[in-house]
């Protein structure tokens, strides 16, 4: 509560030294063994919280996404480490409850940066996954409205936005791949469409990690009915049932209706994508269900 308080240049200064703290103790500190990894605007927010609140979850010391293994891989592991809990911190929370405490962050990117995965899998090498899915459709307009509140979309027009997207990321995954420092903002912040190509990413993360380390959340059913939802991410992760946590929902942001003609446009073209979706999950989508 009180950092929430604090002016802007004071948390500034607070977080910068927690990290630098972070890095030198970095030997005595935890990793993470499980990520939340994706997507964008499809509810990662509402689940990092409820997460957190299980007593044998302990979370990045400072904020839910780290991003280390897309935009900060050249800050190094050190860094990395530095943003979570001391492994004494975790021992005696063990000792309270009487189970293995585990820490995680969140950062939606890892499952669309070109890079991502085969860094995480480096670092991390038996790490979960759980990646959120919601009707795509939705999550490229709520993207863009998130993207122009936050000051990174100048085209407030979503039609043109997304008619300007193939231009805006012609070469940019090709670039991120062979050169490591190179950061598009472009790909991080304007990729309506083909973030909501689930599959592809998906495919992609399990040539890495192996289906049995990716656990797909249906956003509408977590949204509708979270308890049990809920339940399958504990089970997956190992974690104990020890009751739910209150569920709410996160960053909505409110935004007018989607053109008519606009939402048909794009029902079509990812109708291909969310069908090769549903034969790799073996089940269609809520959203599909409709």
């Amino acid at each position: 509560m009180l950092g929430s308080t604090l002016p802007t240049g004071v948390k500034r200064l607070a977080h910068t030294g927690s990290v630098n703290f972070g890095r030198l103790t970095a030997a005595h500190r935890m990793l993470p063994s499980f990520l939340i990894a994706g997507g964008q605007r499809c509810g990662t927010t509402s689940l990092y919280r409820a997460l957190s609140a299980h007593p044998a979850v302990m979370k990045a010391v400072w904020h839910k996404g780290v991003h280390y293994f897309d935009v900060g891989y050249q800050r190094g592991p050190d860094w990395y480490r530095g943003h979570f809990p001391l492994c004494r911190t975790a021992g005696r929370r063990e000792r309270r409850i009487g189970a293995r405490v585990q820490t995680f962050e969140s950062s939606p990117y890892y499952m669309y940066h070109p890079l991502a995965a085969e860094r995480i899998a480096a670092a991390l090498p038996d790490v979960k996954l759980i990646v959120l899915i919601r009707d795509p459709v939705e999550r490229a307009y709520s993207q863009h409205a998130h993207e122009v509140a936050r000051g990174f979309e100048t085209e407030r027009d979503f039609a043109l936005a997304l008619a300007r997207e193939p231009g805006r990321l012609a070469g940019e995954a090709a670039r991120l791949r062979d050169d490591p420092a190179y950061h598009s903002h472009a790909h991080q912040h304007h990729a309506y469409t083909e973030r909501g190509q689930y599959v592809d990413h998906l495919v992609r993360l399990e040539k890495v990690f192996g289906r049995d380390r990716i656990h797909v959340v249906d956003s509408e059913l977590f949204f509708t009915d979270p308890a049990p939802v809920y339940d399958s991410v504990l089970d997956f992760l190992g974690l104990p049932d020890l009751g739910h946590p209150p569920f709410e929902r996160h960053n909505a942001r409110a935004r007018g209706p989607m053109p008519d003609r606009i939402r048909r446009r794009l029902a079509a073209h990812f109708a291909p994508y969310d069908e090769r979706l549903a034969d790799w999950l073996g089940y269609r989508p809520s959203y599909l269900e409709r």
